[in-house]
């Protein structure tokens, strides 16, 4: 079966004149080469194939969840593509009911980001496909991930294992580390708790680290002196983790992707749902522990992965951290931000619940409206945009910015500058803003990534003019 072409017929016309062309087109502007490259990716047999189908995941001996899945593992495959590289991804959808793939972090064009709301096509039931070609930029740790909506049913969307690692390396890239490890933290088999104000949340019976729970599977293997390069991963619906590695400190370098202005030594990493981290630990305590959630119940659910000292053997070891010590403002210049030199425009954004009912989530808005009735934010391109985030709530938000990266400006009161991130957890009952150029034109999707939040309205378009 042909990918349905999703660049739309006007695009196709375009893109056989292109082809037609050839060499004067090669003559052309840089964006007619973009445009030449794409429809050669269009055109050629597809980079990569992902697979959405059900699958029943053993994460421990006997204990199974039944989910949905990209080629029949979790997290799905590791897409590894270099910066400027085009690549052609095709999407097969075996489910019953429509999917759609996002390409988390990356700057492309809005067809192809993986968005509905943004105009990007779903993959039908049975059998129904989507080809996705883009530039793969910018480079750093990135994730793919379906895009859709759970609401009550929480084996779907996020709450599902239809999640994997995408890696953009740079065009120079010297390896500084001797392993390289890539870990997702998931949460599993969901249910609906009311608490006793009648309020409804999301609880959850298990959790692992890739696709095993604590003491299952194999164990990362370490030598002595070693410096392993973590990229990790919070692929979970709606639950913050913290983790730790007893007896080591991690080096952060970077944030979603993104190197940070000061890497800096900390005994915790703190990751809202979408967040990832860039660490780097040097194997220094020789022994047998566990790298795991601080939260000694979601431990105990099975986050958590046991390292290994080469010659050594026993049980796994675990011990509080001395002090939870992760903040974005850590990891910030020293210096005011450049990008203050210019004029930005301020974009005020207030996030509150509405109480829905007894036995049912908050409803939740962004300037007292909910999606799909929220209002559309105009973008001038080129110009430079400050984002003031209002949380008039008790619950934190990691709020996700699509096609874009942002700067983080102010956090509670606390200045920083040159922290690039695509997502930021948003503290409860607290202000802050970030920044960013609207430097890549098309319908630009903002929520959080929260996903009841998300399904209950908090959800936005920015449109360029």
């Amino acid at each position: 079966m042909n990918a349905p072409d999703p660049l739309g017929p006007v695009e196709n016309v375009r893109r056989r004149d292109l082809l037609i062309r050839g060499g004067a087109a090669l003559a052309g502007t840089s964006s007619l080469l973009r445009d030449f490259a794409r429809a050669a990716a269009i055109e050629a047999p597809a980079d990569y194939t992902i697979r959405i189908a059900p699958y029943r995941l053993e994460i421990a001996p006997g204990k199974f969840v039944n989910t949905t899945a990209f080629n029949g593992q979790v997290p799905g495959a590791l897409i590894r593509v270099r910066e400027g590289k085009q690549v052609a991804i095709d999407v097969v959808n075996e489910t019953a009911i429509p999917d759609i793939v996002h390409w988390h972090g990356l700057h492309i064009p809005s067809v192809q980001d993986g968005a509905s709301e943004e105009g990007s096509p779903v993959s039908a039931p049975h059998g129904g496909s989507q080809r996705y070609a883009y530039e793969a930029h910018p480079a750093g740790f990135r994730w793919y991930h379906t895009h859709t909506f759970a609401g009550h049913h929480l084996g779907r969307a996020t709450f599902s294992g239809e999640f994997g690692f995408l890696m953009i390396d740079p065009a120079s890239d010297p390896a500084r580390y001797d392993q390289e490890l890539f870990l997702a933290l998931h949460d599993w088999d969901g249910y609906i708790d009311s608490t006793g104000d009648g309020y409804q949340e999301v609880q959850y019976r298990h959790a692992t680290i890739n696709d095993k729970m604590l003491g299952f599977g194999d164990p990362i293997r370490v030598r002595e002196g070693q410096r392993v390069l973590l990229h990790v991963l919070n692929s979970s619906a709606t639950l913050l983790h913290t983790i730790s590695l007893p007896g080591h400190r991690f080096l952060v370098t970077a944030l979603d992707g993104n190197p940070v202005p000061t890497p800096r030594l900390v005994e915790t990493l703190r990751l809202g749902p979408a967040e990832r981290v860039d660490a780097v630990v040097e194997m220094s305590r020789p022994g047998v522990w566990i790298l795991g959630e601080t939260d000694p119940a979601i431990r105990k659910s099975g986050m958590g992965v046991v390292v290994e000292y080469a010659n050594r053997t026993g049980k796994p070891h675990w011990s509080d951290p001395a002090q939870f010590d992760f903040q974005y403002e850590l990891f910030g210049s020293h210096s005011p931000s450049g990008a203050g030199d210019e004029a930005e425009t301020v974009v005020p954004l207030a996030f509150q619940p509405k109480f829905e009912g007894y036995g049912d989530f908050d409803h939740w808005t962004i300037n007292g409206k909910s999606w799909p009735d929220t209002t559309t934010v105009s973008l001038i391109q080129g110009r430079r945009y400050s984002l003031v985030f209002d949380n008039h709530s008790d619950d934190v938000h990691p709020v996700h910015l699509h096609r874009h990266t942002f700067e983080l400006k102010s956090l509670n009161g606390k200045q920083t500058s040159g922290v690039g991130k695509d997502v930021v957890l948003l503290a409860t009952r607290a202000r802050t803003e970030v920044s960013f150029t609207a430097n890549n034109p098309g319908d630009t999707l903002f929520h959080c990534h929260q996903q009841d939040h998300m399904d209950s309205g908090f959800m936005m378009l920015f449109r360029y003019v």
